[in-house]
């Protein structure tokens, strides 16, 4: 297979030749004023888009333009940014990180930024065909090593054939184009604190190379990933949206919801920020599990990988907080003052103040946002329930 197969066209990254008439399509955008005021503040306008058109790669775009982004996003909204065991990672080797999902964009390009100051390449990065719109979204997102992921619904025949194609794509990035690859543990951002793998990703990894499942996850090189926010991103936005399941049974996204909870998720304060890189999971990790039927196999393995994501999320003194608050106890009290249990009330507060029918209700799923991750460490996450 070639390296540049057309037939991975739909779904693939710019190459560095189109990167020339994408940043002119951006510099030309009329949102290009708002989006560099905030990545290069206090500089010239008509300096930064003749810099924007002068670019010729991903690297330009991803050293001058990303890097700069996401130095803004931490000094403005993140008090640390930490991480661990990347220094365990082989910087020659490429890998499939596989990460717990709470922000639609910040999970992935965080760790970009983490990538780069460590002295890895940077990876690809899954993006749904849902918010692979307008133009600039998509320009900026391919300049920036994003693929695509097909979410549109259709038959079950046209959700294995996109199953199919995605899994022949992730192995052609690592394995040939010699690209790491970041996607989420499920499919799309965890709202309720929850952070399970599903087992159906599982059986798309390896969907391609289906004859010796063990052999096939063992030469992705998968890396379990724990995003950890002290302050969970868009949370007020997700407990109302989890509050009109719960009530209506089903959520209909609002116009520009997405680009909403993108632009929120940049600007809300996030306080600590950790991102831990587990070992790649091994040979001897999945020959427990080697011989089990399909659907065994896959429950046992996303079990394997739920359970590190797990092990390795970084809980914060919130997390304590809203597991006392919702028990009505001070079980954890030792982990948190005084004064950082008033500021979560006080965030708490604001975040559920809005006007709904069963206040209550409101007030327990955002707690629940915050106290999960602990009941997820302590007890799993297998069966969770609410």
């Amino acid at each position: 297979m070639n390296m540049r197969n057309p037939r991975f066209d739909d779904l693939r990254p710019y190459y560095d030749e189109e990167i020339h008439e994408a940043m002119g399509r951006i510099a030309d955008s009329e949102m290009f004023p708002i989006l560099s005021s905030f990545v290069y503040p206090n500089r010239d306008m008509k300096e930064i888009k003749d810099m924007i058109r002068g670019y010729t790669s991903i690297e330009q775009f991803q050293l001058q333009v990303m890097k700069a982004a996401n130095e803004q996003i931490v000094a403005r909204s993140i008090r640390k940014l930490s991480h661990g065991g990347i220094e365990k990672l082989d910087r020659e080797k490429r890998y499939l990180f596989v990460s717990n999902h709470r922000d639609i964009m910040l999970d992935a390009t965080l760790l970009q930024y983490i990538l780069h100051l460590s002295g890895h390449r940077t990876s690809e990065i899954s993006f749904g065909s849902n918010l692979m719109r307008p133009q600039l979204v998509v320009d900026i997102g391919k300049s920036n090593k994003m693929y695509k992921i097909i979410r549109e619904s259709g038959s079950m025949k046209d959700f294995y054939a996109n199953s199919l194609h995605l899994s022949e794509y992730i192995s052609h990035a690592i394995l040939e184009k010699k690209e790491s690859v970041w996607i989420a543990q499920g499919n799309g951002r965890t709202k309720n604190g929850i952070d399970v793998t599903e087992p159906g990703i599982i059986k798309m990894f390896y969907l391609c190379d289906s004859s010796d499942p063990v052999r096939a996850l063992v030469r992705l090189n998968i890396v379990p990933v724990s995003v950890s926010y002290q302050w969970e991103t868009c949370d007020a936005f997700k407990a109302l949206e989890l509050y009109r399941t719960q009530r209506d049974g089903v959520y209909v996204k609002q116009r520009d919801e997405d680009i909403n909870s993108i632009l929120t998720g940049i600007n809300q304060y996030k306080g600590d920020v950790h991102i831990h890189f587990g070992a790649p999971i091994s040979e001897d990790d999945l020959e427990p599990f080697n011989g089990l039927p399909g659907n065994a196999f896959n429950k046992q393995v996303a079990a394997l990988m739920t359970n590190r994501i797990n092990a390795n999320y970084r809980l914060s003194c919130n997390n304590f907080i809203a597991s006392d608050l919702l028990n009505n106890s001070n079980l954890y009290g030792e982990h948190y003052s005084d004064e950082e249990k008033c500021a979560f009330l006080d965030h708490y507060h604001r975040a559920t103040s809005i006007e709904v029918e069963d206040m209550e209700a409101l007030r327990k799923i955002f707690l629940g946002i915050y106290a999960n991750p602990l009941r997820g460490r302590m007890f799993g996450n297998e069966d969770f329930k609410l």
